[in-house]
């Protein structure tokens, strides 16, 4: 970079020509825009000013030549690093997490409807029953990043899912009613889970701590979640930390079907039929 910050304007254009320098502005480019998007509406924003602010000032020392302001500034611009990732860790990992999941090789994502249709549609019929008395209700689904640090926090069921036992837990008359439950395949792992609650400020003020954890959760992790407010009864869907509100039955499976990548009932009955044909022919 210093380098062609010394050559002649001329030379300079002339070296932008070559592919290889624009493959090099591209990628600056693509990540910068990241960074920008990334920060956009988070509490980074106003943080990330400060840090500015005192970068100006450090210049303004320089350049008038105030030397205390100067040595005061060059030994915090020691701690600078730390700083950052002190300041910014919720992002830097949110960051991280959302790098991870688009370049995950397609070997360690889990196979497409490994745990068959019913364990889904115990989920929308247990949401749909608590939704009708206005029960709430938080349901965590666990994909390829582990939460077992969330399910360690909980109490530990492991017990096989089913819509009874969903509409149990949540009763208000049980002590694990209040934290989420996080299903791990087709089984419930733990009940009554604290999750992290989601900083976003640009989130509306019509949602509560269930909604808050449920969308903090799937900000830091591939999971997606699906909650039943008490106040409204309303079903809702999130995943990546976007939540859908308002869901019937139809609608709330389908955006599970479509996060999970289920198969459909064609594709069960043909993966059913050639299971058979195997077996006939072992035979």
């Amino acid at each position: 970079m210093l380098a062609f910050a010394t050559l002649p304007f001329t030379e300079y254009l002339a070296r932008l020509r070559e592919p290889r320098s624009l493959l090099d502005i591209a990628l600056v480019f693509v990540i910068v825009y990241t960074i920008l998007k990334l920060l956009r509406g988070t509490r980074a924003v106003p943080m990330a000013a400060g840090l500015a602010a005192f970068g100006l000032l450090y210049f303004v020392a320089y350049r008038y030549d105030l030397a205390t302001l100067e040595f005061i500034l060059r030994g915090a611009l020691l701690y600078l690093g730390v700083a950052i990732i002190v300041l910014f860790q919720t992002e830097i990992r949110q960051a991280l997490i959302s790098l991870g999941n688009r370049i995950r090789l397609p070997l360690l994502a889990r196979h497409k409807g490994q745990f068959g249709e019913g364990v889904y549609d115990e989920i929308v019929l247990a949401a749909t029953t608590l939704a009708s008395t206005k029960t709430g209700a938080l349901v965590v689904i666990e994909r390829n990043i582990s939460l077992q640090n969330v399910i360690d926090g909980g109490v530990r069921m492991y017990a096989e899912l089913s819509y009874d036992l969903l509409v149990t837990v949540f009763n208000p008359a049980t002590p694990l009613h209040d934290g989420a439950v996080v299903v791990r395949g087709h089984r419930v792992a733990a009940a009554a889970c604290f999750l992290p609650l989601t900083l976003n400020p640009r989130l509306s003020k019509d949602l509560g701590t269930r909604h808050r954890a449920a969308i903090g959760i799937t900000e830091d992790t591939d999971a997606v979640a699906v909650v039943v407010s008490e106040e409204t009864g309303l079903i809702s869907f999130v995943q990546a930390g976007q939540i859908r509100r308002g869901l019937d039955a139809t609608k709330l499976r389908a955006q599970i079907f479509d996060a999970l990548q289920a198969p459909t009932r064609d594709e069960a009955r043909e993966a059913d039929a050639e299971a058979e044909t195997n077996e006939v022919v072992s035979t």
